[in-house]
């Protein structure tokens, strides 16, 4: 319990100390117009009330994320609270945070129009394909759970490929519609009903008498029965993505940079939204193994049960009929807000980089009816192959989003070092990941030739941004 509670309020104390510390290195404007109101449109650019923008934009980023990644994540034993904590107070929120505020400047720019400015052209066609693909990717993922699950609950007509094509149409609808009219009535409501959730389980945790045996004594060793196959690195650096650091995240930030009304909100929404994930993440994780009984009885329940058989299990054994209700919304509600708002990213990304203006309705429907049609498509492969490349695909994404803004912030001679040590971290994580997995996922290598390797590439993005610096410095001599 005392572990838990020390994670808790260090989560906290995070978002008031570095997330102060990281707003004065980016340096925020209070009397600089946001493109809210200096390109407001009707459509993706409009003025939202703060509370509303905090609430989608922690549903938009959080969906199953924090939930299902740190239930399974958790199996890697007591680590997986140490990287929630530090993964979140120095990976993720700042992630968040910088790469959102950096939209903010340039106009509510998209993520690949973002990196290519700092990295170059060819990272910019680079991010242009990886970000288009996680997220046609995330809408396709995120159908298949909730479609599965209201398969279950509802008459035999009403099967999973009738649910895939409501919730398609669904997505179609939040896709194309002024973001104002559908996300931002509905949204607010599914945030709040996540975050009651995560406050209920916590009631329960503190003060309902039940044990968390989070392991710190026992070592930060993996749980897993197959510690050879599943290292706590670089596996639970993947597996625990949104509840620690996601480059998803980085994808949807500038449809909120796009209705934020004033700079000095930006802690609270973007670097505040990735602590509650953070918290959301924490909690589940310590839940899953108080209700279980630990990693062992959790193991077991596991191999027997979904993630979301867990959710349900404990939602309405702690938290009754109401809780029970909650989990539907979450299981069921979380992951298709996750996928509109993806598919809806994917849009304005296709519609920057092709110069396509997006007021007229003829030109969303244009723009998206592709990204539809492969969001499809990719449903017609087996799920478990789709989340893996999902998770990895993420964490890559994070790691060449950080090192834009690394590169951004020495540009404009800031503290570039809040996100280049995350930078360097995640590129040995993603890289280590690919090379070790076992095939196809990757390449099967063994764990030390697969670090060595991704040791040797982020020591050369670290060349090559000294290089960088020292052009810096010689621009400025002269």
């Amino acid at each position: 319990m005392i572990s838990f509670v020390v994670s808790l309020l260090v989560l906290v104390g995070g978002y008031f100390v570095y997330g102060a510390i990281t707003e004065k290195v980016f340096g925020v404007e209070p009397q600089r117009p946001t493109p809210a109101l200096s390109h407001a449109d009707g459509v993706d650019y409009t003025p939202l009330p703060t509370w509303k923008v905090f609430l989608i934009q922690f549903l938009n980023i959080a969906g199953l994320g924090p939930i299902f990644g740190a239930i399974m994540g958790v199996m890697f034993g007591p680590a997986a609270f140490i990287w929630i904590v530090a993964g979140t107070i120095f990976g993720g929120a700042v992630h968040d945070f910088i790469s959102a505020m950096m939209s903010v400047r340039a106009g509510g720019m998209s993520l690949p129009e973002l990196v290519g400015r700092e990295l170059g052209p060819a990272a910019k066609q680079i991010m242009r394909v990886v970000s288009v693909f996680l997220l046609v990717l995330v809408g396709a993922v995120f159908v298949l759970t909730p479609a599965g699950l209201l398969d279950g609950m509802t008459p035999d007509w009403a099967n999973r490929w009738f649910w895939i094509a409501v919730i398609f149409v669904y997505y179609m609808t939040a896709t194309l519609l002024p973001i104002d009219k559908l996300i931002g009535r509905f949204y607010p409501v599914f945030g709040f009903a996540l975050l009651f959730m995560a406050c209920g389980l916590l009631g329960v945790l503190l003060f309902g008498g039940y044990d968390i045996p989070t392991g710190f004594s026992d070592g930060l060793q993996t749980r897993f029965a197959d510690a050879e196959t599943h290292p706590v690195f670089p596996m639970m650096f993947v597996s625990i993505a949104c509840g620690a650091i996601s480059g998803f995240h980085a994808t949807q930030s500038p449809m909120m940079a796009r209705c934020i009304k004033n700079e000095r909100l930006a802690r609270p929404v973007f670097y505040g939204a990735m602590v509650a994930e953070g918290i959301v993440a924490l909690i589940w994780a310590a839940a899953a193994i108080a209700f279980t009984g630990g990693y062992g009885s959790l193991s077991d329940y596991l191999g027997g049960h979904s993630a979301g058989d867990l959710v349900h299990d404990i939602s309405v054994g702690w938290l009754g009929t109401f809780g029970g209700f909650l989990a539907i919304l979450g299981v069921v509600a979380a992951p298709i807000t996750t996928g509109d708002t993806a598919l809806r990213s994917a849009r304005l990304i296709v519609a920057d980089f092709l110069g396509v203006s997006q007021k007229p309705i003829l030109k969303r429907v244009l723009v998206s009816l592709p990204l539809f049609v492969a969001s499809f498509g990719l449903m017609l492969i087996d799920f478990n192959v789709l989340w893996r490349y999902f998770a990895w695909t993420n964490q890559t994404l994070a790691a060449i989003t950080l090192w834009a803004c690394a590169v951004y912030l020495a540009r404009h001679g800031k503290a570039y070092v809040i996100c280049l040590i995350p930078a360097v971290f995640m590129t040995v994580v993603v890289v280590t990941y690919i090379l070790f997995a076992p095939s196809p996922e990757g390449f099967g290598l063994s764990l030390p030739v697969a670090a060595t390797v991704a040791m040797t590439f982020a020591a050369v993005g670290l060349a090559l941004f000294a290089r960088y610096k020292r052009g810096l410095i010689r621009s400025l001599a002269r």
